[in-house]
């Protein structure tokens, strides 16, 4: 996991606050979630707490936070501060996960792709199944690995763009560059193909692997020119997966 998120911790959480990621990553991942009432929730890769924060004011019974990046966990654990969820958040990597209290959902914004290899993948999703209990959910978003990168349209108008690595093979680096006030910052992360993906959450123990495209939130459709969206859901540079640990 190449980027180190520590130098740039409050840049990305002013990146979460663009609008495509409101009204299309987090309205499709929330509504993929669904109600998280009563439910113990483990969010890998939680950034500055941003999801878990909602699943825990959506009712989720237990959350905890986990990141390998230090500053971030240390940014959620200020807004813990400010405000008091009852959330634990700990630095962690996802690569080398044991939980001995099993969740009964596991969200990732942003995860797998930052594995380099298969070898790392395989290591993300044996772990994400330890910490699921039998029955279990997970549910991501995730650079879209049926995006051919090296030919994407500009998404510059959403406040972003991306540019890969030649050839075009597994695990080639794709960077998101995100255009913020006072400057732009640049996330590196890996492409692996949709069999990859499947083939590591088989072997780790899920099933009834579904994957989902991204929808737009009414709200932005009706906000926005017509159109202008279009680029965004020709050729999603996102997508959402959920699957089920066997019981």
């Amino acid at each position: 996991m190449s980027t180190d998120y520590d130098p740039i911790a409050e840049q990305y959480q002013r990146a979460k606050q663009q609008p495509w990621r409101t009204h299309v990553e987090s309205f499709t991942l929330m509504d993929l979630i669904g109600d998280p009432r009563g439910l113990s929730v483990i969010d890998l890769a939680c950034g500055e707490g941003f999801y878990t924060r909602r699943l825990r004011q959506g009712g989720a019974q237990r959350a905890v936070g986990v990141d390998l990046s230090a500053r971030m966990i240390e940014l959620a654990r200020e807004q813990e501060q400010r405000q008091q969820l009852g959330i634990e958040y700990r630095v962690a990597d996802a690569r080398s996960l044991d939980h001995a209290d099993q969740a009964d959902l596991v969200v990732a914004a942003y995860l797998l792709n930052y594995a380099r290899n298969v070898a790392e993948l395989q290591a993300m999703c044996d772990s994400i199944a330890r910490c699921l209990r039998p029955g279990g959910r997970f549910v991501t978003v995730n650079t879209s690995p049926r995006l051919h990168f090296p030919s994407a349209p500009s998404y510059h108008k959403y406040g972003f763009e991306t540019r890969a690595a030649t050839p075009w093979q597994e695990a080639a680096a794709i960077q998101w560059i995100f255009h913020l006030s006072g400057g732009a910052i640049e996330v590196e992360n890996y492409h692996h193909n949709v069999a990859s993906h499947e083939t590591c959450l088989q072997r780790a123990g899920f099933q009834s692997l579904r994957w989902v495209s991204p929808r737009i939130s009414p709200e932005a459709v009706e906000r926005e020119a017509e159109g202008y969206w279009q680029d965004f859901l020709n050729h999603p540079p996102v997508i959402f997966l959920e699957c089920l640990k066997a019981g």
